[in-house]
């Protein structure tokens, strides 16, 4: 059985087609992305403008032309923070399903970190105690709590995630000192909702992550964060991105990404590691488990 997710979040459209391997995990077949920036437009705006939902609808008629391609037996369309952000969320959905011929539907910030966290820790092999989760979006920022192979025991979210805080702090992707130590104060202050807990293990998942993965290595604790987060300011992010071969676009906001990350690493007191599967796998999981019952 194969199955394709078509995933619109405030950075990017993903495509992921998989199916199981024969050890029951989620196999990813083709994976495809394209930056088109929703959230940049939401935050500047409050609403997305004709010319992105032109972009994203076109981004997402390829990327279902190509799952049908692939042989997969279902298809489906999810929204990310754009969908509880935009004020005209419901013309993106229009379009999006205008395009792909399918009902697209909204992911709560819950329903995104329950997702992340069974497709991280799915991924992650064995391991021990409470683990928490961390998803940061461009969006928004889910850390879940929980232990392997059963569902998370609660999943806290910000309203702020990587492009959103960017845009606060660091509109031209550099920033100074006092910017970072300004944006740092900002997520602190929205942590003040999450959980106090401390896990025994934790796992970064998102795309602000595996980028900070290619400049300071798989574990991302103190001093690796902090590391990268020198490495970042007052950088040019066009000579970042051809040194680390990461997309321009996800340099300029991975000051922020990075930012966030460091401070959900401090409070929860434990260095994550690089997550090697997040929310599309962990819905992957899922919508294959349905199909193999149906």
């Amino acid at each position: 059985m194969k199955i394709g997710i078509i995933d619109v979040g405030s950075n990017t459209v993903r495509l992921l087609a998989a199916e199981r391997d024969a050890g029951g995990l989620v196999y990813p077949l083709h994976e495809a992305r394209r930056q088109v920036g929703l959230g940049e437009t939401i935050e500047r705006r409050g609403r997305i403008t004709d010319a992105k939902l032109a972009e994203t609808a076109r981004a997402a008629r390829d990327y279902a032309k190509l799952a049908r391609r692939l042989d997969c037996e279902r298809l489906e369309v999810v929204v990310t923070a754009p969908g509880r952000q935009s004020a005209n969320a419901d013309d993106l959905l229009g379009v999006l399903q205008g395009a792909v011929g399918v009902a697209p539907r909204v992911l709560s910030a819950k329903s995104e970190g329950r997702f992340a966290y069974l497709g991280a820790v799915a991924a992650a092999g064995a391991l021990p105690g409470l683990i928490a989760v961390c998803d940061v979006g461009g969006g928004s920022t889910e850390v879940a709590f929980g232990g392997r192979w059963i569902e998370p025991d609660w999943v806290d979210s910000i309203d702020l995630g990587s492009l959103r805080l960017s845009s606060r702090f660091f509109p031209d992707g550099t920033g100074q000192r006092s910017s970072v130590r300004a944006a740092r104060a900002e997520v602190r202050m929205h942590l003040e909702q999450i959980g106090d807990a401390t896990p025994d293990v934790a796992l970064a998942a998102g795309g602000s992550a595996r980028a900070l993965r290619k400049l300071v290595g798989r574990t991302l604790g103190r001093d690796e964060l902090q590391e990268a987060i020198e490495m970042l300011v007052g950088r040019s992010p066009a000579k970042l991105a051809r040194k680390h071969a990461i997309d321009l676009r996800r340099v300029r906001t991975l000051l922020a990404g990075a930012v966030i990350l460091a401070e959900v690493q401090e409070r929860l007191g434990v260095p994550f590691e690089v997550a090697r599967a997040g929310l599309r796998e962990g819905l992957a999981g899922q919508l294959l488990s349905e199909l193999q019952a149906a």
